[in-house]
């Protein structure tokens, strides 16, 4: 695909590429995202720019002794539409057959390690139990998200009957497989005030966006920028995990964007936007020409209006340093958090065996209300008590008091007063837009930036994605949503690519998200606004049950717990555009006590 965008002077363009395999390393290698950035001189002011200093040489493909062969099966161990996991000496591998044919892949998720084999295969693709990644079985690539590397692909031959698998030792170690990229070979690269692309926001989105170009055979300048001091990181685990270091959190180590020639500024603040003469100015004053431009700037916590909501101590979670910050000062300590969504229940969850007390106060009579429904909520809030987090629901803080300028009480609306030696506020956000009010760029009037189905603003050449954009959801008769789920941002941060480099892509991913909390995880997949009934499968005291969301006679969203594949298996059967009936889930619950779901498969209702 064609290296590089048009320009007024049409330049010859060659691609080179990379072999990744060892490159990428391991991730556990992950670098912290310091490094040394160069400083460089732009109008007058230092910039940090990550830049590419030595690539890595390609490495060859393995020789003969580097790879293992084995007959694993007989042609006749394995029905079609059937998976299993087989051990190969140095490692595992997944052997799928399909249509008469075996497939051999890497067997476990890249995101998060999940055990594929206990995922749903399906269209020719096997999706991820824990959070819905999708991998197609011919070529072991990854064509839906969460994570950001696709899985090594193993010869198969049969041979008397026999199956044989033959792969490299290193791939069956390593797990992953990043895809072959492009380098950045542009002479401007690094010193000029002008970029090919340029990525507003280095959040999911933004880092898949410039991975896709790369991955795309894209081999000319693009800039990514960011509020942040670290390169891109997993922000979900931020609230998941609070004591992770950003080193912990990084997506990809820096050789990576050296490798590949993806330059990061950090802690650069874009303040406004210039359609007409596409340039950005940055808060220092720095100004910077594009030719396509990705806004994905995210969203801004909202934080308390209350008296005294400028003491010390509380705390929104938006970066490493925040999260680290209240576990230090909760340690011991007294933790109230405000706000019972996910954020606020994950943080809760973690701090309760680092905290002395914690409390959770909330406006909604039940956690997650208005997102898993009433008796999901309240299974999940006894989770909690169970496990000595106090609620204060129906109640808001009227005041934040200071004992030498520091927190010491939540004063709470019901005039009940909570002791509290650190805040976590998480009561929902809003878009970072406020840069594009000046702008011809469309916002609405919430400030969300709403895009096509190819992530289009009102403006050529000027795209959106991630957590600030409404956009067209297919499923679900093209309503404009806002969907702020991480694997979302990856999906539409692709399509952004892809449509940059006109290819008419258009988004159609299931949104499918996931929380945990005291070692337990809830997943979920759909979009459930508007639900008007939920039909419950299992026990919801025991923790081990799924939830279908229904509105009229149609299942719009399922969450489950302790109950997989099943969210995988709905998604699944979502996207390949067959709608579950109400109906359906309501025989499915009333005669199934053994919980089987083959049902789902089915052809159409």
């Amino acid at each position: 695909m064609g290296g590089c965008f048009s320009k007024p002077k049409p330049v010859e363009l060659k691609i080179e590429v990379v072999l990744p395999e060892k490159e990428r390393g391991k991730e556990e290698l992950s670098a912290s995202g310091k490094g040394s950035p160069r400083a460089y001189q732009g109008n007058g002011t230092a910039r940090h720019f990550h830049t590419e200093e030595r690539l890595p040489a390609p490495h060859p493909y393995p020789g003969a002794q580097d790879c293992v062969e084995a007959a694993i099966c007989h042609v006749k161990d394995l029905e079609n539409g059937q998976m299993r996991e087989v051990e190969l000496g140095w490692g595992k591998v997944l052997l799928v057959k399909d249509n008469g044919e075996f497939h051999a892949l890497g067997h476990k998720c890249p995101h998060y390690g999940a055990p594929l084999v206990k995922g749903v295969l399906s269209r020719g693709r096997v999706r991820c139990p824990w959070h819905g990644a999708c991998f197609n079985i011919g070529t072991g690539d990854l064509e839906d998200f969460p994570g950001l590397d696709s899985l090594h692909k193993f010869q198969v031959k049969i041979e008397k009957e026999k199956v044989y698998v033959r792969a490299s030792k290193q791939a069956l170690q390593l797990q992953r497989r990043t895809k072959v990229m492009a380098k950045c070979i542009s002479p401007s690269a690094g010193h000029s005030s002008s970029t090919n692309v340029l990525i507003v926001g280095a959040g999911a989105a933004g880092l898949v966006c410039a991975e896709t170009l790369r991955q795309e055979g894209f081999s000319d300048r693009i800039v990514l920028c960011t509020l942040d001091r670290h390169l891109p990181y997993d922000r979900p685990k931020l609230s998941k995990s609070l004591d992770a270091q950003p080193e912990q959190l990084a997506l990809r180590p820096k050789e990576f964007f050296r490798a590949y020639g993806i330059e990061v500024l950090t802690e650069a603040q874009v303040v406004t936007v210039d359609v007409r003469n596409k340039k950005v100015v940055f808060k220092d004053g720095f100004k910077l020409e594009y030719s396509k431009l990705l806004l994905a700037p995210g969203s801004s916590p909202k934080m308390l209006s209350c008296k005294g909501k400028e003491v010390e101590n509380v705390f929104t979670i938006r970066t490493p340093e925040d999260a680290n910050r209240v576990v230090r000062l909760a340690r011991g300590r007294n933790a109230v958090v405000v706000g019972a969504g996910f954020l606020g229940m994950e943080v809760a969850a973690y701090l309760t065996e680092k905290a002395h007390s914690v409390s959770v106060v909330e406006l909604e009579e039940t956690p997650f209300r208005r997102f898993l429904g009433e008796r999901v909520g309240r299974a999940l809030m006894k989770m909690f008590e169970n496990n000595r987090v106090k609620f204060y629901m129906q109640t808001e803080v009227s005041e934040l008091r200071a004992q030498e300028g520091k927190l010491k009480e939540v004063v709470l609306k019901s005039s009940k007063v909570v002791r509290a030696d650190v805040c976590v506020v998480g009561i929902g956000a809003v878009p970072a837009t406020g840069f594009l009010r000046q702008s011809s760029i469309n916002l609405d009037s919430r400030g969300f930036i709403p895009v096509n189905k190819m992530m289009q603003t009102n403006v050529p050449g000027v795209f959106a994605a991630g957590d600030a954009v409404t956009f067209p959801l297919t499923w679900r008769n093209n309503r404009k949503v806002n969907i702020p789920h991480w694997q979302m941002a990856h999906a539409q941060g692709r399509v952004a690519a892809q449509n940059m480099l006109a290819q008419e892509a258009e988004i159609s991913t299931v949104p499918y998200l996931w929380t945990a909390m005291f070692g337990k995880s809830l997943r979920y997949a759909g979009y459930g606004e508007g639900f008007d009934d939920v039909i419950i499968q299992g026990d919801l005291e025991e923790l081990k049950f799924v939830a279908f969301y229904t509105k009229g006679d149609e299942v719009i969203a399922v969450a489950s717990m302790n109950y997989d594949p099943i969210v995988s298996k709905v998604a699944e059967v979502l996207a390949s555009g067959r709608a579950i009936r109400k109906r359906e889930v309501e025989l499915f619950v009333l005669h199934s006590k053994t919980g089987d779901m083959s049902w789902l498969t089915g052809k159409g209702s």
